[in-house]
């Protein structure tokens, strides 16, 4: 257990009648940035506000780098840096003001608070552009840009940033993106959001909720091979579209592949969706020996985060049925 930053026990949350997470259990290691995907109302900010100290749970336990959460609040909570969801800030206060303030906060010593507050901001960009500003002012991307400041203050070895790109715009996003990429390795950072591709692009390892369990967990390609159970191609031919379709159904009806095609001048590019038994070589032969067309490329397209994800999330609101 000594490389694990983070576990939850058999976690199980209530809020009367309502379970928002119900025995949930994983590990993360020192130094990883890990996703937590779930649609809305799926437990992941309760997960976060039991690991960073700001709620209990009814069962179950958390830790925190070797410290149980519930008997060490004060103490965990100097190990992490943890910017809520919808990321609240004081609108009257100037950026400086307030991550001073902060510093102050997280007992920072006073002759290094100055120099503190200047690194955090130096990293999230916000001492050339914003530093005097009163953060009412402030776009949402630089907002969110103070709050991860915040986090940073005292470099904890935990960041949680719950939804840090909610309501930005592509080039805020990308500017967030690039910013948790510098805390890889230097810290363990977990990240709670419901935008795949954001997680997708930032995080060595995914944990998927659903209904407030652990529905899937590992990385992109472990979980693409244990939920997605169909090969996607993409194709493009020369030659006359109609003629290569009616060949392509008669060559390849056992392997109820499904074809998209769409045309552009002579070419012919499609995809095809096939169980995982399809196997290519046979149908690159099979194209090759069609006359009317040649093969002008071939690839084989990697499942996205979207189709595991909706993969997972079915499969356990399946099994719920069933039970």
């Amino acid at each position: 257990m000594a490389n694990i930053s983070i576990s939850a026990r058999n976690l199980s949350k209530n809020y009367g009648k309502t379970h928002a997470i119900k025995e949930v259990d994983f590990d993360i290691k020192n130094g990883e940035i890990v996703g937590i995907l779930g649609p809305n109302g799926a437990g992941k900010s309760t997960i976060l506000r039991i690991l960073g100290g700001l709620t209990t749970a009814d069962s179950g336990t958390a830790i925190v780098c070797g410290l149980p959460v519930a008997d060490n609040s004060l103490e965990t909570k100097k190990k992490i840096g943890f910017m809520q969801e919808n990321n609240p800030l004081p609108e009257e206060l100037r950026v400086r003001e307030y991550l001073k303030l902060r510093a102050e906060l997280k007992e920072i010593p006073k002759e290094i608070i100055a120099t503190e507050v200047r690194r955090v901001m130096d990293l999230c960009d916000l001492f050339r552009t914003a530093r005097r500003k009163i953060i009412r002012t402030l776009s949402k991307g630089f907002k969110q840009r103070v709050g991860i400041a915040d986090a940073l203050i005292g470099s904890p070895d935990i960041i949680i940033l719950d939804e840090p790109t909610i309501g930005l715009d592509p080039h805020q996003i990308q500017g967030i993106r690039k910013l948790i990429d510098m805390l890889r390795t230097k810290h363990t950072v977990l990240i709670s959001s419901h935008i795949l591709s954001e997680i997708e692009k930032n995080c060595d390892r995914v944990i998927i909720i659903n209904h407030g369990r652990v529905v899937a967990e590992g990385t992109k390609q472990d979980l693409a091979d244990e939920f997605v159970n169909e090969n996607r191609l993409f194709v493009t031919i020369e030659g006359n579209a109609t003629i290569f379709s009616n060949y392509l159904d008669e060559a390849m009806l056992s392997y109820q592949i499904d074809t998209t095609f769409e045309n552009e001048k002579n070419m012919t590019h499609f995809t095809i969706q096939s169980p995982k038994t399809f196997i290519i070589s046979n149908f690159i032969r099979a194209i090759e020996n069609f006359e009317d067309c040649n093969l002008l490329g071939i690839y084989l397209l990697k499942p996205d985060l979207e189709s595991i994800f909706l993969a997972a999330t079915k499969r356990s609101w399946e099994e719920e049925m069933n039970h």
